[in-house]
């Protein structure tokens, strides 16, 4: 069960809950599904019930207990706990990770984007001709785009040519000139040049730190090792995509399955709509970018386990965790992407 097939779940039992006239509310739109946070339990967690208490009038706790009764029916959760206030927590069979795997390689690059196409607000976006601006103006556009928004990007001024051709940023004006609201990107500036360092280190540079925080140029992005966040993304993405050559030249395939030692990277990969969709309200790819790092450091750990070694013959569980590789590198890629950076097979 991934995140957003859970929130539909909880959103069911809201309504089973109306319909039986346990509750008395509105059906709300969406509900929030996080890995637990501290105090809680299992494998994720909503607190749809205190958001319901006040139009219900019950306290959060008697609003989370009448939630539960109907979700413990859902065959594929092991248990459902209230924690604190009114936290519903989830503990899920070993299909979890099946499904969630599953979707990330059936969506594949697009895993977290709208499934609707276009549907949703005509944004207008606006940027001073300065060169972080334009990239970041670009990748907000790009991650909007992802959740069918439609926009249009407009810059302040004339940008220099050479930004568009080296760092890959769109800024034509594309989309209705109607918009439904107006976004103005003005990120701190950059410090000094960063064409220098090429396209893909450049826009990480421009990108990776907070909007109000100076980018370091030329810093360490072309530095391959550890201490370049830059470097551990594409270093994953590349060893995932190393694995499945490699599991092919040994005569087995990924096969979504269990897998009990992965939970951080689980979390990173169910985690990446919410991301996505935060990056897209709240303007902010160093949000994206923070992402890619958490699932590039969680996914590191697993690489080890992922082929037979020596005499060893390929199991189920090698085909599991060759999948749930496979969904990282996924991530990876989708994510560079939406960055404009480049996700090399080979590095």
């Amino acid at each position: 069960m991934t995140p957003v097939e859970l929130a539909r779940t909880v959103l069911h039992a809201v309504r089973r809950a109306v319909d039986e006239g346990e509750l008395s509310v509105t059906v709300p739109e969406r509900a929030v599904v996080t890995p637990p946070g501290p105090g809680g339990c299992g494998d994720y967690a909503t607190n749809v019930a205190l958001q319901l208490a006040r139009p219900a009038g019950q306290p959060p706790q008697r609003v989370a207990e009448i939630l539960r009764v109907r979700l413990l029916d859902e065959q594929r959760f092991t248990d459902v706990v209230v924690t604190g206030p009114g936290f519903l927590n989830f503990s899920l069979r070993g299909t979890a990770t099946a499904d969630l795997v599953e979707e990330v390689l059936r969506r594949g690059p697009r895993y977290g984007h709208a499934a609707t196409g276009f549907s949703g607000t005509a944004v207008g976006i606006s940027c001073p001709a300065e060169v972080r601006a334009v990239v970041v103006a670009d990748v907000v556009s790009r991650v909007l785009r992802s959740q069918g928004d439609y926009v249009r990007v407009e810059c302040e001024g004339r940008p220099a040519p050479e930004w568009a051709s080296v760092l890959g940023a769109d800024v034509t004006t594309r989309g209705p000139r109607i918009a439904d609201t107006h976004v103005r990107i003005a990120p701190a500036p950059a410090p000094a040049d960063p064409l220098p360092l090429g396209r893909d280190a450049a826009r990480w540079a421009l990108l990776h730190p907070a909007a109000h925080d100076r980018p370091r140029i030329p810093g360490d992005h072309l530095v391959q090792r550890e201490g370049n966040p830059l470097f551990r993304v594409r270093y994953a993405h590349a060893r995932t995509r190393a694995l499945l050559r490699n599991a092919a030249d040994l005569g087995f395939h990924p096969e979504p399955g269990p897998v009990s030692e992965a939970e951080a990277l689980l979390a990173a990969l169910g985690d990446h709509p919410r991301v996505l969709a935060a990056t897209a309200t709240h303007h902010t790819p160093d949000r994206l970018a923070r992402h890619l790092v958490t699932v590039a450091d969680a996914a590191m750990p697993l690489f080890p386990a992922v082929l037979p070694l020596g005499e060893e013959k390929p199991s189920a569980a090698h085909r599991a965790r060759l999948a749930l590789a496979d969904a990282a590198g996924t991530v990876l890629a989708g994510g560079l992407s939406l960055l404009g950076i480049d996700a090399p097979d080979h590095l």
